[in-house]
């Protein structure tokens, strides 16, 4: 297992409708190292946001696997790759906030 720092394992934040949505349930989206286990998610969200005084409660992670993308032009199809990602959803404490989801 890898030593990895705090912001080395939160890319970061998610910003998109879904996950400004679930912010408002007390659910936060974030991009994370690939060799990133829940464990040290949680430990990091905790250290980086110690200013709002946050507590995890739950960690959710989903692994987007690479794959390729097809585009037809005028001088016939071209593919490429599509990198994989993880993402992680953080679910805080009732009545918890991370302030910088806040007013986006």
């Amino acid at each position: 297992m890898s030593l990895l720092t705090a912001p080395e394992i939160i890319l970061r934040p998610v910003i998109s409708e879904k996950s400004i949505d679930e912010s408002s349930r007390g659910k936060y989206t974030f991009v994370v190292h690939r060799d990133a286990n829940r464990i040290q998610i949680k430990a990091a969200i905790e250290e980086l946001y110690k200013s709002d005084k946050v507590t995890v409660v739950a960690v959710n992670v989903v692994t987007k696997q690479p794959g390729t993308k097809t585009s037809g032009t005028r001088r016939g199809r071209t593919t490429g790759r599509i990198s994989g990602w993880r993402k992680a959803i953080v679910t805080l404490a009732p009545g918890q906030k991370i302030q910088f989801f806040e007013g986006v």
